[in-house]
């Protein structure tokens, strides 16, 4: 199955706010043993935003979002993925309820009474309008929770803040509570050498060879440029199913030793 991320805000895009979502989940799927399949970056645009959920609901694929999920005029991610499944947005119960708890530790914290009826805490409870038939995420950090849709084709979206500080845990959270039998099921292994002076043309052979011995295995080539502290090289190397990587790998270090060229690891 594979895992998606799609971050959502025209901060990210217009670089008022550098996107940190992206190294985190891979940290985060990389410590469990998966990985990310694809990610997207998507401004504040309603229609390209139900454009791409209602593409990615069909997926079956896991997948994670982050932004737009507020209750101010440019967050329209709960619409979107309500008009991209075709239902309507619903007040959720528990949602509601930890809505409400936040708003009565924010008036014990500035010592009033809590009033639930005023205009700005019946708004407030517009951030708890999921689509029908949604789930919760619980957030750790101010109560106020995301929502999931888990689809009959075995995939499913989970929809966190944008806030790096609210979504991490609560993806944290979805991680070990839903996918916890997935983690560490397909060991992998990686190793690469640091090529100099060499063409990618003149490696591609022995990749080629490479993937066509050792069927669960991929050969990779980075290119680098070279800078004032290394010279310009390729970043040559195998990853995939532990016993076929190790085997590769020693392939391509005899088939660099035989074309003698110059390579120290990684």
């Amino acid at each position: 199955m594979a895992i998606g991320l799609i971050i959502i805000g025209d901060e990210i895009l217009s670089g008022r706010r550098v996107d940190k979502h992206f190294p985190k989940i891979l940290e985060m799927l990389s410590a469990r043993g998966l990985s990310l399949s694809w990610a997207e970056y998507v401004g504040d645009d309603p229609a390209r935003i139900t454009a791409t959920l209602k593409r990615t609901f069909d997926s079956g694929d896991i997948v994670f979002c982050t932004g737009g999920i507020g209750a101010t005029p440019d967050d329209h991610t709960r619409q979107c993925a309500a008009a991209a499944l075709g239902v309507p947005l619903q007040l959720h119960p528990q949602a509601r309820e930890k809505i409400r708890e936040r708003i009565a530790d924010t008036a014990r914290d500035a010592g009033v009474v809590v009033d639930y009826d005023t205009p700005d805490n019946l708004h407030r409870l517009k951030m708890g309008e999921f689509p029908q038939g949604a789930d919760i995420i619980p957030n750790p950090y101010n109560k106020i929770p995301g929502f999931s849709i888990r689809h009959s084709n075995g995939g499913a979206h989970y929809f966190a803040p944008g806030f790096p500080v609210m979504a991490w845990p609560m993806f944290e959270w979805v991680l070990e509570t839903y996918y916890a039998d997935l983690f560490h099921q397909n060991p992998r292994l990686e190793q690469s050498v640091l090529v100099f002076e060499a063409m990618e043309s003149s490696l591609t052979p022995l990749m080629e060879a490479i993937e066509a011995e050792f069927p669960l295995v991929k050969a990779f080539s980075l290119p680098h440029v070279g800078d004032g502290n290394t010279r310009r090289h390729i970043d040559l190397g195998v990853k995939g199913e532990p016993v076929q990587s190790a085997a590769a790998f020693k392939k391509m270090l005899a088939g660099l030793d035989q074309m003698k060229a110059e390579y120290r690891p990684a």
